[in-house]
């Protein structure tokens, strides 16, 4: 498993998406600006959400206020789900673009999904989650930064890539910041990591400051670093 998972839902996450989707009369819509929060750790927010556009990525805080970075949302994403936990929430979800998000209430989401009989399927969808998000914290603190920024670009390329497989081409633009922020080091590191990676001929940067990946050599340069 990547440290981060952005790849298209499929199963009972596609199945949890699509039924979020038939709720649609029972959610309130909102726009969610860049840099805000949908919402905040701490906070005792109670509703499960849906992405219908934009970007937003999920985080937690050391008490330094270093970022962990737990999940990047893309379009089509259910977030906000583990408050079915109860208590106050452990992360934060925010916008990396304006974005457009769906928000039900816990209450009315769990008498939804017992009434559509898939309890027991949900159980399942957050023991996965909660074991991500373990992972995540793990690496946070056992993986340098260039592995870690090596691995968000195999998973951004999985998610937001187009055209040849092997070489996806990032079409949206992703500043060396919203790197830093996802890797949780410095705009400059960030830097100096592509730049190896583009020495080696793992990544190109287009004049548009888009980013293509050449996944299966990017992933055995990854592979090789930890031998």
């Amino acid at each position: 498993m990547n440290l981060l998972d952005v790849t298209e839902p499929t199963g009972f996450d596609a199945r949890l998406r699509d039924f979020l989707r038939d709720q649609s009369p029972h959610t309130t819509t909102t726009m969610v600006r860049r840099n805000q929060s949908a919402y905040s750790c701490g906070g005792q927010d109670r509703n499960v959400y849906f992405l219908e556009s934009g970007r937003l990525k999920t985080v937690m805080f050391s008490r330094s206020g270093k970022e962990c970075l737990l999940r990047i949302h893309t379009p089509g994403s259910i977030f906000g789900e583990l408050c079915s936990l109860g208590g106050i929430r452990e992360e934060s979800a925010i916008a990396m673009r304006d974005s457009v998000v769906h928000r039900m209430s816990y209450e009315h989401f769990l008498s939804s999904i017992t009434e559509a009989g898939i309890v027991d399927e949900f159980i399942n969808h957050l023991t996965r989650r909660l074991a991500e998000q373990q992972q995540s914290i793990t690496h946070l603190v056992t993986v340098d930064s260039e592995q870690r920024l090596g691995e968000i670009l195999l998973d951004l390329a999985r998610k937001l890539g187009r055209g040849d497989g092997r070489r996806p081409h990032i079409a949206e633009r992703i500043t060396h910041e919203e790197l830093a922020g996802m890797v949780g080091t410095t705009r400059s590191r960030v830097g100096h990591f592509l730049k190896g990676f583009r020495d080696r001929g793992l990544v190109e940067v287009t004049r548009e400051s888009h980013l293509i990946i050449d996944q299966s050599r990017l992933a055995a340069y990854l592979e090789s670093r930890c031998v």
